[in-house]
């Protein structure tokens, strides 16, 4: 079971989406995309918490709003951290997660820990709490074919790009090709304007021609 909620506070909205317990973390491990951002109370346990990214966005520049909102539903989702003030959210790209031999099921570590920011909390806003569960909505996702599934529309958008790329690749080439057969057209044209000028008066040029005038 999968939690999904919504955050209004940044247009287009943002999904959110939270494992409910251990088992669905590890398998959000496993399959998260490069677009999530990974939250969890620090040194705590806690639900993990992802942030899908809109496109355009990075990890790094999410908007405070938004962040003020992740923070609060990830404090939200510890039972040990909800009953506590002055804690720290941690939170990090997807693909900074780092599973290794012998982790308990749905416990990670990271490839970088310089890669990680924090956020301080305060204590609980239940505004802010009760405005995001009102949004969410369980599900039973089939995580590995949703991966599959996004990973195939890459690849194809990556094509198409490519395709696009190269097509307007060729048209400069060729843009390039015609303009240079107008101006060597035109040098020709001015070449041969230039020798009938030097030709005229059965083959004296027009130096002279003006000398039989002066």
């Amino acid at each position: 079971m999968v939690y999904y909620h919504t955050s209004d506070v940044v247009d287009p909205p943002a999904l959110i989406y939270v494992g409910k317990d251990k088992f669905e973390n590890e398998e959000l491990i496993k399959y998260g995309w490069e677009e999530d951002v990974w939250f969890h109370v620090d040194k705590l346990s806690s639900a993990h918490v992802y942030l899908r990214l809109q496109k355009g966005q990075t990890w790094d520049n999410i908007p405070e709003a938004l962040l003020v909102d992740l923070a609060q539903l990830t404090k939200a989702n510890s039972i040990e951290g909800n009953k506590k003030d002055n804690i720290t959210i941690i939170y990090t790209p997807w693909s900074n997660l780092k599973k290794t031999s012998g982790m308990e099921t749905g416990q990670v570590t990271f490839h970088k820990p310089g890669v990680v920011k924090r956020i301080h909390v305060n204590t609980r806003i239940n505004e802010i709490v009760n405005r995001l569960n009102k949004t969410r909505v369980e599900r039973n996702p089939d995580l590995a074919d949703e991966k599959i599934r996004r990973n195939r529309e890459e690849r194809k958008a990556s094509q198409s790009a490519e395709k696009q790329a190269r097509l307007a690749h060729e048209k400069y080439i060729e843009e390039k090709r015609k303009e240079k057969e107008v101006r060597d057209y035109k040098n020709v044209i001015k070449d041969e304007h230039m020798y009938s000028n030097k030709g005229v008066a059965f083959g004296r040029s027009v130096a002279e021609l003006e000398e039989d005038f002066m």
